[in-house]
């Protein structure tokens, strides 16, 4: 018998995941492909719009051809935010290679803008900081770099998006121009409680609202993917940048639930519920998905760099083969060394927002070792996750009993023993750490009846959930959190003394 099923759609930073999943909770399918990374110049990160596309449609139709059983009702889309395509509205051909959420390109853009004033009032509007990690400025810096580029959206002619966007304008052959409160809400652009783009941020970026697509519900209509491309012609039903899909996907769409997301960098969020809590402590306030797929809101903790660290201490300094293999290399040592590793290899985000930070090595001895290094990259992520919640805790006044987590180095459990210790709260990973594309699949489904509400898709998802206690005594805790601090304000130093 054929099994309702959701095609959920995962375009990350460095690869496309897409899995089908089943009405019980089941994964019918799956497939993976990584793609291209390119650095034209330090501090700038771009994606080839084109291959995004291809490798997303091939690693779907490869999900689809394994998941025999599936009766696919409906599409899911969640997204690598803040990367944005510039594309011709007619023939749907990129304009310009995908600027990356990681790009620093207009870190300058953003200090003049700082030093003229606008970051209280942008911050007001958006929950956001003026940071090159958004959207707006890089938009406002391709369209600056060719008077063309500038006329031709002036006329309409062109469109822009984030990846979300990208992905349904081909997949819909261009007959939708459409994202979601989650992806809008990243891009500098989007009036937060306003729920619509902002004229007088449109203004102060210089950024046509022509370009723009229609903002629609999470869990809403964002079209029907044409036949060709997958082999199915079904609804799009349900889209959320990867965070806020994640804390979907935890079932975190009450206010006081946090998850933390472990991959290319580490996302921690918090649902607020209907309130948008502004922050004092450096984080960041954005939209999120209520148990409809409607909008809620969260505070949340951007650290750019964490899985991407071991990434590059296996194909950058050949450390080790796999990235897995970091498990083993760090239970191998007794302790760290001293060594500590601060990735900001794009700069340091929440809560620190220094932009001209970069990856700092402290502690290294002649007896340090590759094991060291790989070490202090793991342990960097949970020390990250510590200062995070720390502030999260301090700006909503509510104390988290536990943190949820997912990702891909989330199945490190060595790595989630040490965030357990450090945090001092229980730590707790499903079954199923693809929270992301389960998130997405979980608003196209509920939108199209595949589960018939929030609970009832929480209740398929598999059992089997790990938990980690803590384990560690204070003074450890203190020793190791405190020599973290230290490190980073070294790397922080190092950026302000130019």
């Amino acid at each position: 018998m054929s099994v309702p099923s959701v095609l959920a759609i995962d375009q990350g930073t460095t690869g496309t995941t897409c899995l089908v999943i089943g009405e019980n909770g089941a994964v019918l399918g799956r497939s993976y492909s990584e793609f291209t990374q390119h650095f034209p110049q330090p501090g700038w990160v771009e994606h080839d719009a084109m291959e995004i596309w291809e490798v997303t449609r091939r690693v779907a139709r490869e999900a689809l051809d394994a998941a025999s059983e599936a009766e696919v009702i409906a599409i899911g889309i969640t997204n690598q935010r803040e990367t944005f395509v510039l594309w011709d509205r007619e023939t749907l051909e990129p304009l310009h290679r995908a600027i990356v959420w990681q790009d620093r390109r207009t870190t300058e853009m953003c200090k003049e803008l700082k030093a003229a004033g606008h970051e209280a009032d942008v911050q007001a509007r958006t929950g956001l900081v003026l940071d090159p990690y958004f959207t707006g400025t890089k938009i406002a810096w391709l369209l600056n770099s060719d008077p063309a580029l500038c006329a031709r959206a002036e006329a309409g002619e062109l469109a822009v998006g984030t990846i979300d966007s990208w992905l349904i304008a081909r997949l819909t052959n261009g007959a939708v121009h459409a994202t979601d409160p989650t992806n809008a809400s990243r891009t500098l652009l989007y009036h937060l409680t306003d729920a619509a783009w902002d004229p007088s941020l449109l203004e102060l970026l210089g950024v046509p609202q022509s370009l723009l697509p229609d903002v629609r519900a999470s869990a809403g209509d964002f079209g029907t993917s044409v036949g060709e491309h997958l082999g199915i012609e079904v609804p799009i039903a349900g889209v959320a940048g990867d965070q806020q899909a994640a804390l979907f996907g935890q079932g975190c769409w009450e206010a006081g639930l946090a998850k933390n997301t472990f991959g290319t960098g580490a996302f921690l969020l918090l649902n607020t519920g209907a309130e948008a809590v502004p922050s004092t402590r450096g984080l960041l306030t954005t939209a999120a998905c209520d148990a409809e797929g409607g909008l809620a809101y969260a505070l949340e903790g951007s650290v750019f760099i964490a899985g991407a660290a071991v990434q590059w201490l296996r194909d950058g300094l050949g450390l080790l083969d796999a990235a897995p293999d970091s498990e083993a290399m760090a239970q191998a040592l007794d302790d760290n060394g001293g060594v500590y590793f601060v990735p900001a290899f794009v700069g340091l985000g929440a809560p620190h927002w220094e932009p001209e930070a970069r990856g700092m090595l402290v502690g290294l001895t002649r007896g340090t070792s590759k094991e060291h290094l790989v070490r202090a990259a793991l342990e960097a992520m949970a020390y990250g996750t510590a200062e995070v919640l720390a502030a999260m805790e301090a700006d909503s006044g509510v104390e988290t009993t536990e943190l949820r987590v997912d990702g891909g180095a989330a199945l490190n459990d060595w790595l989630m023993q040490l965030q357990a210790d450090v945090l001092d709260i229980p730590v707790r990973r499903p079954a199923l750490v693809e929270t992301t594309a389960l998130g997405a699949a979980g608003l196209a489904g509920i939108a199209t009846g595949v589960w018939r509400s929030a609970s009832d898709f929480l209740g398929v998802q598999a059992e089997g959930a790990t938990r980690y206690a803590p384990s560690m005594g204070e003074e450890a805790r203190t020793q190791l959190t405190s020599q973290w601090d230290r490190a980073v304000r070294a790397a922080v130093r190092w950026a302000q003394d130019v």
